[in-house]
């Protein structure tokens, strides 16, 4: 009975998996071609502090450990809108993480419940709720020599110490 029943269940599955794999999205993405991301950076509340742009391949690290990130662009702050450019990236699946590093000291700060008291801004603009951002929320696709994304700083707390 036990192999009759791991019979019909390898059957099962071995019949499922061209169905499976016909209904997958099909990528039109070729990662030997390269392009450029443009990210505006909109809604900066004051002038102090560094800016710093990550960008994620994966959802590792996402969306706050730039030391594991795709690629980190840093600057300091000399707007309430600011632009930095991803140049040569491979076509592919991406999302970014902003920081407004409003005190320079290179990481984000948080409150005693980890929630963070610095600006932060998140590809694809998505809802956050309990956790943060999720990669899978933010992701989009890099399919062109060039690419514009805008995305919003957002601030929990209207101080830097709340």
């Amino acid at each position: 009975m036990k192999k009759l029943l791991a019979l019909v269940v390898m059957l099962f599955f071995t019949a499922t998996i061209p169905l499976l794999a016909e209904n997958a999205p099909q990528s039109t993405v070729d990662p030997t071609q390269t392009g450029s991301i443009i990210v505006h950076i909109k809604d900066l509340r004051n002038l102090e502090g560094m800016l710093g742009v990550s960008l994620y391949a994966s959802k590792k690290g996402f969306p706050d450990t730039p030391e594991i990130s795709y690629s980190t662009l840093i600057k300091k702050i000399t707007r309430t809108e600011d632009t930095v450019v991803f140049e040569k990236i491979p076509y592919g699946t991406y999302a970014i993480s902003v920081l407004h590093d409003e005190n320079s000291n290179g990481k984000m700060d948080k409150n005693w419940l980890g929630m963070p008291k610095e600006g932060c801004g998140i590809s694809t603009n998505p809802k956050i709720g309990m956790g943060g951002p999720k990669f899978n929320d933010s992701v989009f696709t890099l399919n062109a020599k060039q690419m514009e994304l805008t995305i919003g700083m957002r601030y929990l707390f209207k101080s830097k110490n709340p």
